[in-house]
């Protein structure tokens, strides 16, 4: 049995065979430790930069109690903690000489690690505008009556389909990424399976995509619709159509994030049948410069 304490490792697979039961107990709540998991696991830790990705565990009595991830270029993503091991973490990742540019998690153990990494380092923490929810599906309640068209998944002869959908969206959310011909297979968009909402006549109007199956759980992510087409049912219709599909391919749970700022998106997803699982929050932290000499 190793001591109690946290746990880190680069290996994702020695990180999954340690967490991976932890992870699944509550998939909503760890999504995104699962989803980035998966994603090293499949692509390879190279696939996201020279730098090393970080995995840990938080160890009590042989039990797994939380994990955390960071992968190259990003920042640290945690489960739950409470005010103490937010604060336990703080102190060992400063210790070791972490960096991270930002943690993201729920909203209140975000909060907690940013005022125990201010403490430990003195990075100054800015809580980010956008506000986020994360929702998990119970009953579906798909919109009655459906707008005119159909739902239609996309597969490979669709690409640049996607591609052009999925680049709309990250400019639209003000996302920092490239997403082209030439990047999309780097990008976060490439493992997603997509469905488009056609009008009757074939014309492509909405998109919703959602992750690979983890542990169970479906993550919908990305629904979109372009400015010019909103306020029409489309959205409610595609996210409808890839929620059925998530079911359909045996999730047990299906989940998403809304950004809280938009009423609309939330009330159409409630509408569905998503009931809030929690808030989350991300902190950007900003470092002092090294003095000169």
């Amino acid at each position: 049995m190793r001591p109690d304490g946290w746990h880190l490792t680069d290996d994702v697979d020695d990180f999954l065979a340690r967490a991976g039961g932890f992870l699944r107990s509550r998939p909503g709540l760890h999504v995104m430790p699962l989803t980035w998991a998966e994603r090293v696991r499949v692509r390879g830790a190279s696939a996201f930069g020279a730098e090393a990705p970080v995995f840990g565990v938080l160890e009590r009595a042989g039990e797994v109690c939380a994990a955390l991830h960071r992968v190259p270029s990003r920042g640290l993503g945690l489960t739950p903690l409470t005010p103490g091991q937010a604060d336990g973490l703080a102190a060992r990742l400063a210790a070791l000489g972490h960096s991270p540019p930002y943690v993201s998690a729920d909203h209140a153990t975000a909060t907690a690690f940013a005022g125990a990494w201010r403490r430990h380092t003195g990075a100054v923490p800015r809580l980010r505008d956008t506000r986020l929810r994360l929702y998990r599906l119970g009953t579906l309640a798909p919109p009655d009556p459906l707008p005119p068209g159909r739902g239609r998944v996309l597969g490979d002869q669709d690409v640049e389909e996607a591609v052009l959908w999925c680049g709309e969206f990250a400019e639209a959310v003000g996302e920092a990424v490239t997403v082209d011909a030439g990047s999309w297979a780097s990008t976060r968009y490439a493992d997603k399976r997509y469905t488009l909402w056609e009008t009757p006549d074939g014309t492509p109007v909405s998109i919703a995509g959602m992750n690979p199956m983890i542990g169970g759980q479906i993550q919908v992510d990305v629904v979109y619709t372009p400015a010019r087409l909103r306020g029409r049912g489309y959205a409610a219709a595609v996210t409808a159509e890839v929620s059925r599909a998530a079911l359909a391919a045996g999730a047990r749970d299906v989940v998403l994030f809304a950004d809280l700022s938009n009423p609309t998106s939330n009330a159409l997803y409630r509408r569905l049948g998503y009931r809030a699982l929690t808030d989350w929050a991300v902190y950007d932290f900003s470092y002092a410069a090294p003095a000169a000499g």
